[in-house]
């Protein structure tokens, strides 16, 4: 396994990886960027409409931002670009506050996600609790495939709201505009991706001329088919063209958006959620990324270079961009081993864009619908309700309350509930691995006869906030002369934890008792350091061990 060089404060993983670069390793890379490039053409439209975008946005993020990512990532094969997690976000904001704060609102990220980077907090996204990921995950997943009613069903609605109840109430309100001929072209999309992608492949072992026939992207089969299909025999749909007027077949001029710090303050919450899920998902996609091909992404590199990315895109008429799960899996699965793939695969897109735009005109939004339905399924991890059972009642309260504020109020909302109710639920379960036992004379004969004169307690765990209850215990059962404590098995204790153990000491320093006590070393001993503990409790009554506690006090 290659390691990341982690002495280099910015080093791209395509610095490394060019090392020993040769013929055979560039032909696979051409090879795999060709086929993601290919598939990620119908993607990057389809996520642009659904956020409310133009098309184009989406192939223009898909270029700058997966050149970027993949020249400055710190993975070996992700591939950048829009994704389906922001399309609510996205939609929600322009809403809002419109295109011109869109802009503002995803160069703000691209600046918080380059800090994270910058200031090596890429580890830290790891901390964030498994039931919130799913939560909010399956709860993008609904959200995208009900924006997708309004297309795959051919209604006649002018503009959708944002939140789940009006797209819903709006939706019913316009189901006698039903296209039975958008509807038909949707379903059979949606049949063909589902027999192409999920059932050809379990006839590969029976069949193997299948393997090189299910080689070609189901996403990119059925658009074309479906165009095809809706030109030949001139079915009453809706495309691209009708609607956007087309793709412009060249990349769009730098564009400088009219900014104030008044509209930055209002955009602070949105860019801030747009940053923190693309810092989730990159280096989500990063680590699936590592396990495929047996390496070690650079997480704080990885936050740079999305951080670069969502900053320059959004002024060459792009979206929000982040690693992208489903594309970085084909990049592996085609052979990629270098960033050089991502690279083809933007130069590809490109190429797409100058020599075949006036095509894309013909594409049947049904058929775009039908695309996004089933990724949105596949993006979500519907099995986790299913085995919900198998987890405590904190994780699926979680996992569901992400679920349901998500869908139902925001992903920001949800996100945060969600964390607080994880962090909450971590505090009282550490709570309750923190305990105190006292010492007995059968345990330590050295007690024979002393009690209740003497008294001796060892603590576990951490000695924090949520534990200082056991401290505040024992001054309310305190013995006749000597209180022994012993602290070897603590391994964290904060600044509330040594202020329970200050309040002990001038307790007993009020009724003339004699505190031992046994063990501070590591984290607990530099804490009460600097707490000043160690100057309230003389140095003879601070032995190395319980044993030599006891016998101290036993002697006085």
């Amino acid at each position: 396994m290659r390691q990341p060089h982690a002495s280099s404060f910015f080093r791209p993983r395509l610095i490394d990886a060019l090392a020993g670069y040769n013929r055979a390793r560039f032909a696979q890379d051409v090879g795999a960027g060709l086929t993601v490039g290919v598939v990620a053409l119908p993607l990057a439209m389809a996520f642009a409409i659904a956020s409310g975008l133009k098309p184009e946005a989406g192939l223009f993020t898909a270029i700058v931002a997966g050149f970027l990512i993949s020249v400055l990532g710190g993975s070996r094969v992700q591939i950048g670009g829009p994704a389906g997690a922001f399309i609510v976000i996205v939609y929600g904001i322009l809403e809002r506050y419109g295109l011109a704060n869109l802009i503002i609102a995803t160069a703000m990220s691209g600046v918080m996600l380059l800090i994270m980077g910058l200031l090596r907090l890429g580890t830290l996204i790891r901390f964030i609790p498994v039931a919130v990921v799913i939560g909010f995950t399956n709860g993008i997943a609904v959200l995208i495939m009900v924006s997708q009613l309004k297309d795959f069903f051919g209604l006649q609605v002018s503009a959708m709201p944002a939140d789940f109840f009006s797209i819903l109430a709006k939706l019913a309100a316009h189901a006698h505009t039903l296209n039975l001929t958008a509807l038909g072209v949707s379903a059979s999309a949606l049949a063909g991706l589902v027999f192409w992608q999920v059932l050809l492949p379990r006839w590969r072992d029976r069949l193997p001329w299948l393997a090189r026939l299910s080689a070609v992207p189901g996403s990119i089969l059925v658009l074309v088919l479906a165009t095809l299909a809706c030109q030949l025999l001139g079915l009453n749909v809706e495309t691209i063209g009708s609607r956007f007027g087309g793709i412009p077949s060249a990349l769009p001029a730098f564009a400088w958006p009219d900014f104030s710090w008044d509209t930055a303050k209002f955009l602070l919450m949105p860019a801030t959620t747009l940053a923190l899920l693309g810092a989730i998902e990159s280096l989500l996609c990063a680590r699936i990324a590592d396990q495929m091909i047996d390496d070690r992404h650079d997480a704080n590199q990885e936050l740079m270079a999305q951080g670069i990315a969502n900053l320059v895109t959004p002024f060459f008429g792009g979206m929000p961009a982040t690693g992208t799960i489903a594309r970085t899996v084909t990049n592996v699965k085609n052979g990629a081993s270098t960033p050089v793939a991502g690279v083809v695969h933007a130069l590809t897109l490109l190429a797409i864009i100058l020599v075949a735009a006036p095509l894309a005109s013909h594409i049947p939004l049904a058929a775009l619908s039908a695309i996004l339905m089933f990724v949105a399924w596949n993006m979500g991890e519907w099995r986790e309700f299913v085995h919900l059972r198998q987890f405590r009642l904190p994780y699926r309260v979680t996992l569901l309350a992400v679920f349901l504020l998500t869908v139902i109020v925001d992903l920001t909302v949800a996100v945060e509930v969600g964390l607080i109710a994880a962090c909450l639920t971590f505090i009282y379960r550490i709570s309750n691995l923190t305990r105190s036992e006292a010492v007995t004379p059968l345990t330590h004969p050295i007690l024979q006869g002393q009690a209740p004169g003497v008294k001796a307690y060892r603590l576990y765990g951490a000695l924090f906030f949520g534990a200082v209850k056991l401290v505040e215990a024992m001054e309310d059962d305190l013995p006749e002369h000597t209180l022994v404590l012993d602290l070897k098995n603590l391994i964290y204790v904060d600044s509330s934890g040594a202020d329970a153990l200050m309040a002990l000491v001038r307790t007993c320093h009020k009724r003339q008792l004699r505190l031992i006590l046994c063990g501070l070393a590591h984290q607990p001993l530099d804490l009460a350091q600097r707490s000043g503990l160690l100057e309230a409790v003389p140095e003879a009554d601070r032995p190395e061990d319980l044993a030599a506690g006891l016998t101290l006090a036993c002697r006085t």
